[in-house]
């Protein structure tokens, strides 16, 4: 289909994805929903006049030449743009299809299911589980003669615990994610993290106040990694609001900061061998030892930057192509280690000399304020007070604050928990003088 449509479209680039996605999900221990649905789609870009139209179709039996029409009308009033499609290149041969998940029968997941709704089950908690396998395929072409594609499995698998006692409401939830179906060991360790952040839990004690020691575990992070996420981007260095725009090799973090996107990482939930462009892939250092190497592109901001695309286009069905991370790995390189599943609350080793802080396990509102400046200030949704080395309960009506890259010029510390949380690897994160004050 792709080199047809091709062909009639003269000056071009185009993606074919099918995805078959089961979901399961059970709410208070009893199962919801379980069905599988499929989707495909056809998404088409054209340049015709220095101007760039985009169209897609998720008909059965897509009209090519109704589809290449609606490109070239999307042009006539699209941006000019010196586009240029990669040639043909080899690509590297990275894992992302498994045959475990891909098998995986919905019974199967059902009883996975069932499996961690009893093992979870406490009185007075309500018990959720979410499970979702995805087998995918897809197709990239040009008209420069790039081809390619790839099939790819993703299982997800979160469980939590609700807990309503008088005006207290608590949530823990935590999750296994991977290209593979998890092991009976991968499940049961996500039942012992999500025990080991319920005990803690129950006991509530008073917040501390003042600049403080505060853990991020690999969950919470999300407030620390976003600023520099938006300010990596080609397209915030393009519009002129990344903040590290002009740090290219100078020192902005503390040496022990290692940032680097691996669409090759094995295990990886988003890996894969090209791009939704058709530009190989191959890992980019972002952050190396504290300096700041470099930012992803796709095609289009890297030719309004003049720059070379770092193989970060991604894109639906319907609109153009954006920029998007593959496999972030913060603070170091996995080794090799691949999908890991939660780890114990213990903040990765980084409690043991803390006097008096917290471990923030999850926070409200992330995304909210000055996210590019660095800035945030946040609620926690849960955390805990670590007094003497030691958990003592979790905290209620605190916040914490502070700007992430003053933060990150001395780093406390890194645990040793890393994993993946959604497609992010990291471990957690001790960071000083972290604004803690109660609401």
């Amino acid at each position: 289909m792709i080199d047809r449509l091709l062909d009639a479209a003269k000056y071009a680039d185009a993606l074919w994805r099918r995805e078959e996605r089961t979901a399961v999900a059970f709410e208070s221990g009893r199962l919801k929903t379980a069905g599988v649905t499929e989707e495909a789609g056809v998404n088409l870009r054209v340049v015709a006049g220095g101007r760039v139209g985009v169209a897609g179709t998720t008909a059965a039996a897509p009209d090519l030449e109704e589809l290449v029409a609606r490109a070239r009308a999307s042009a006539e009033l699209g941006e000019r743009l010196d586009l240029a499609f990669p040639p043909q290149s080899p690509l590297p041969d990275v894992p992302t299809f498994f045959d475990r998940a891909a098998d995986a029968s919905l019974q199967q997941l059902i009883e996975m299911g069932r499996h961690l709704v009893e093992r979870l089950a406490r009185e007075g908690c309500q018990v959720n589980v979410a499970i979702e396998r995805e087998v995918g395929e897809t197709a990239v072409g040009n008209t420069a003669g790039a081809r390619g594609g790839y099939a790819a499995t993703g299982v997800s698998v979160t469980a939590g615990l609700i807990r309503i006692a008088a005006d207290d409401v608590l949530m823990i939830y935590d999750e296994y994610l991977g290209a593979d179906l998890p092991s009976g060991d991968d499940l049961e360790a996500l039942v012992r993290s999500i025990e080991a952040r319920l005990e803690p839990a129950l006991t509530i004690v008073s917040p501390p106040e003042g600049a403080l020691p505060v853990v991020f575990t690999p969950a919470g992070l999300a407030a620390i990694i976003l600023p520099l996420e938006q300010a990596l981007s080609g397209k915030t260095v393009l519009q002129g609001s990344s903040p590290l725009a002009e740090r290219i090799g100078q020192q902005a973090f503390d040496a022990r900061l290692s940032i680097t996107d691996d669409p090759l990482a094995r295990g990886g939930p988003a890996s894969r061998p090209l791009d939704d462009e058709g530009v190989p892939s191959a890992p980019v250092t972002l952050v190396e030892h504290g300096v700041v190497r470099g930012f992803v592109y796709d095609l289009e901001t890297a030719a309004r930057a003049a720059a070379r695309s770092t193989g970060h286009g991604r894109r639906g069905v319907f609109g153009k192509p954006q920029i998007r991370y593959t496999n972030l790995m913060v603070g170091g390189a996995s080794g090799g280690v691949g999908a890991q599943h939660a780890a114990p609350l213990l903040g990765g080793g980084l409690i043991s000399d803390m006097t008096d802080g917290l471990i923030v396990d999850d926070l409200i509102g992330v995304g909210q304020g000055n996210v590019i400046g660095g800035g945030f200030s946040h609620p926690v949704g849960l955390a805990y007070r670590v007094q003497r080395g030691e958990i003592t309960g979790r905290v209620k009506d605190a916040a914490v604050a502070g700007n992430v890259y003053d933060l990150l010029k001395q780093i406390a510390g890194f645990g040793t928990d890393a994993r993946w949380l959604g497609s992010r690897w990291s471990p957690s994160l001790r960071l000083d003088g972290v604004s803690v004050a109660r609401r």
